[in-house]
C-alpha cells in the first residue's frame, strides 16, 4: 500500500481484511489493548474501510476492559488481563457492544518489562467472536519471544488482522 503510516505487510493484509470482508457484507470490531489500535489503525488506512469497520476499543487498562467491554474483575484478578480467558470476554465484549458480526481481540505483553515468568514479555493472546456461534470464542496464545516492543505489536497487529479474514 502507498503513502501509508504502517508497515507495507500491515497495509497489504489490512486492505485484504477490507476487501474480503466487504466482498461478503461483514462488519468487524476490535478490542485491542497491548496495540493500542494498531489494528483498528491499518484497517482505517484502506479506502472504503467504513463499509466493514463498525468500531474499535483501546481498553489498555483493566478498568477499561471492565468498564467499556464487560470484562469480569475476576477474570482478570485469576487469570490477569493477559490471558485466553480475558480475551475471549473481551471478544464477546466487543460483539455485545457493536454492531460487528466477527470481533477480534489482543492483549499481551510488549515489553521491554512487565514480563513473568509464566507470561514472558512477547506473550500476546487473541480471541475471536463471532455473532450467532454457538460456543466460546476462538483463543489462541503466541509467544513472539526477545523480540523489541515495536515487533511484538506488529506481529500482534498481523495475527489479529490474519484473524478478521472471512
Amino acid at each position: 500500500m502507498t503513502d501509508s503510516v504502517l508497515p507495507d505487510d500491515i497495509g497489504e493484509l489490512a486492505a485484504r481484511v477490507v476487501a474480503e470482508n466487504a466482498a461478503i457484507g461483514r462488519k468487524i470490531a476490535v478490542a485491542e489493548s497491548c496495540t493500542g489500535g494498531l489494528v483498528a489503525a491499518a484497517i482505517t488506512e484502506v479506502p472504503g474501510s467504513s463499509a466493514v469497520l463498525d468500531r474499535g476499543f483501546v481498553t489498555y487498562s483493566n478498568e477499561a476492559k471492565m468498564e467499556s467491554l464487560g470484562v469480569a474483575s475476576d477474570i482478570i484478578e485469576t487469570f490477569g488481563a493477559v490471558s485466553i480467558a480475558c480475551v475471549w470476554a473481551m471478544a464477546e465484549g466487543t460483539l455485545k457492544n457493536s454492531n460487528a458480526d466477527v470481533t477480534v481481540a489482543i492483549s499481551g505483553v510488549a515489553g521491554p518489562d512487565g514480563g513473568t515468568e509464566l507470561k514472558p514479555v512477547g506473550t500476546v493472546v487473541f480471541a475471536r467472536s463471532i455473532r450467532g456461534d454457538e460456543g466460546e470464542p476462538e483463543g489462541e496464545l503466541k509467544n513472539f519471544g526477545q523480540l523489541s516492543r515495536a515487533e511484538i505489536r506488529r506481529q500482534a497487529t498481523l495475527c489479529a488482522l490474519e484473524l478478521l479474514l472471512p
